[in-house]
């Protein structure tokens, strides 16, 4: 299936016992896993690394048009991390909401696996047979990651002591140095404000050790890349996402790096949406939302990675039990508390999938967000610069940043501040320059989206925009707006300049698509610094395909 790592091929079929598979592909690593562990008879219905790969495949088997088990990727010790990807037309990448789920980052979280077992029998057993479950395996891709950790939750089953089994480690199992504690936290090891703020060690034997550098891990990397290589034509796949952890009973959202509400890198919006949904999700389990710091400060953590590089909107479960107790009664509840406990989600997590199609209806933003298309420069969305190859102007050409404010005559020329979030797309803008050096100069600079499907019927596209000048200004200046199609620019939207000073404001501009229902075409935005020697800015941010 195209967009994603398959499996390797092996010479028989993968749906032999769970045991003899795993011996056989442990034969051929150089460097392999110890031999496997399991859990004591008295926790029996937890399911060790060997006993989950046996039910994943035992599903799959079983509903091999809906779910489909797939590599995606290798621990350190060698052990692969197992995923399956639930939707009708397994075997293809459609154009569906995609939602991602993972479990096991930490060791010692066993319930998580149990967890993302319950959602993949959930899903699997149910469809055809449960409507609501039938239509959101239909409109959705769901991918779910079992066990991110596998080195450590097996390694977890293996010492001695009152708790035996039990070790209580939370980090993987990657050596750090001769003689030093293995292991960096995986939840600490992510590229966003990695080390950045106090919510990781820089200690080799810290339970929060960050690794030394971002994306140290090998398992962290997986995750990187799996979400990376869903980036199509520029736009993520990936609405959603949830990673399961023990415990607390809690709903956390971005950020854990910061105690800041809505900091300059998530928009109001966003948080608002964050909210909703958090709340929305705790009402239906009986869990507490909040956000991530309210708990304690984390850097380097997976759903601020999520969010903040890939606009995902990505929270954290912590799991039954609830707090205050200790390690031993946090991370390993009595084995007949799973199914209750995994259960007792079932309502959350058709919520979640329901509203995961766009996050933004949690908000009532259906019609602004919910659309073929949705861009407010705070990632890149592939956007391409002198697209044509005819640009002229000699400075000042288009460039997605945070504006940097300047006036003239004290009226604002380019604004200080995007509409919305941290960036917009923008001329000029080099910091500590006069106006005049930082406007757009010598002629045309141009962007151009990403293609997008248009539906039948579609509705307007919309934007938000500022086009400044001096006093020298005329219509020889201007700011224009085309849509594009089979090769085809048709001019949508103008603003000329004029012989006065215009300030900079953000306004709305738009027009109806009705002519390109259907078909599949690309924006188009140019800014010319045409006449006399003029002060000239222009901006865009908050670009929308509406539902009609």
């Amino acid at each position: 299936m195209a967009g994603r790592p398959r499996r390797p091929h092996v010479s028989i079929p993968h749906r032999l016992a769970a045991a003899g598979l795993l011996a056989l592909t442990l034969l051929g690593l150089t460097v392999g896993p110890a031999a496997a562990a399991d859990f004591p008879a008295r926790d029996s219905r937890y399911h060790s690394y060997a006993e989950m790969q046996a039910d994943i495949f035992a599903v799959e088997a079983a509903k091999p048009s809906i779910v489909d088990v797939w590599k995606f990727g290798t621990s350190y010790q060698g052990r692969t991390i197992w995923a399956a990807k639930i939707s009708d037309n397994v075997g293809t990448d459609e154009s569906e909401p995609e939602v991602l789920f993972d479990a096991a980052h930490h060791a010692r979280e066993h319930l998580t696996v149990e967890q993302a077992l319950y959602l993949l029998h959930l899903l699997a057993d149910n469809y055809g047979a449960d409507p609501t479950i039938t239509n959101l395996v239909n409109a959705r891709e769901v991918w779910i990651v079992f066990m991110l950790n596998p080195d450590g939750a097996e390694y977890d089953l293996t010492c001695g002591g009152s708790h035996a089994p039990y070790c209580a480690w939370r980090k993987n199992r990657q050596p750090n140095c001769g003689g030093c504690q293995p292991g960096p936290h995986l939840n600490r090891n992510y590229g966003y404000k990695w080390a950045c703020c106090g919510g990781s060690s820089g200690s080799t034997g810290s339970e929060t050790y960050r690794g030394p550098s971002a994306f140290s891990a090998p398992e962290a990397r997986a995750m990187r890349d799996f979400v990376n290589g869903r980036v199509k034509n520029g736009i993520q796949q990936i609405r959603a996402h949830i990673t399961f952890h023990t415990n607390g009973q809690l709903i956390l959202w971005p950020y854990g790096y910061t105690k800041t509400d809505i900091p300059p890198d998530m928009t109001a919006l966003d948080h608002a949406a964050f909210v909703a949904m958090g709340k929305a999700m705790a009402s239906r389990n009986g869990y507490k939302a909040e956000q991530s710091s309210d708990l304690y400060i984390t850097d380097g953590h997976q759903i601020d990675w999520l969010y903040r590089l890939h606009r995902i909107l990505s929270s954290t479960w912590d799991l039954w039990p609830p707090e205050p107790s200790t390690v031993w009664g946090d991370h390993y509840p009595a084995d007949e508390n799973i199914a209750p406990q995994t259960a007792r989600n079932r309502n959350a997590l058709l919520y979640f999938l329901d509203i995961a199609g766009c996050p933004y209806r949690a908000v009532g933003r259906e019609a602004t967000h919910c659309g073929p298309y949705n861009d407010d420069f705070e990632i890149d969305r592939g956007w391409t610069y002198n697209p044509y190859g005819t640009d002229t102007a000699s400075a000042g050409t288009w460039a997605p940043r945070d504006p940097e404010p300047t006036s003239t005559s004290g009226t604002p020329i380019q604004l200080g501040s995007a509409y919305s979030g941290l960036r917009a797309m923008v001329t000029g803008g080099q910091a500590n320059g006069s106006a005049s050096a930082n406007d757009l100069d010598g002629g045309t600079t141009t962007i151009r989206s990403a293609p997008i499907a248009l539906p039948s019927p579609v509705g307007s596209l919309t934007f938000r925009y500022y086009f400044a000048h001096g006093t020298r200004s005329d219509r020889n200046d201007a700011f224009r707006v085309y849509v594009e199609s089979g090769g085809t620019k048709t001019q949508v939207f103008r603003e000329y300049g004029t012989a006065f000073v215009d300030g900079a404001k953000w306004a709305k501009g738009g027009t109806p698509l009705t002519d390109w229902a259907g078909k599949t075409v690309r924006i188009v935005f140019e800014a010319t610094d045409g006449g006399p020697d003029s002060l000239i800015e222009a901006g865009v941010d908050d670009v929308h395909v509406e539902q009609p």
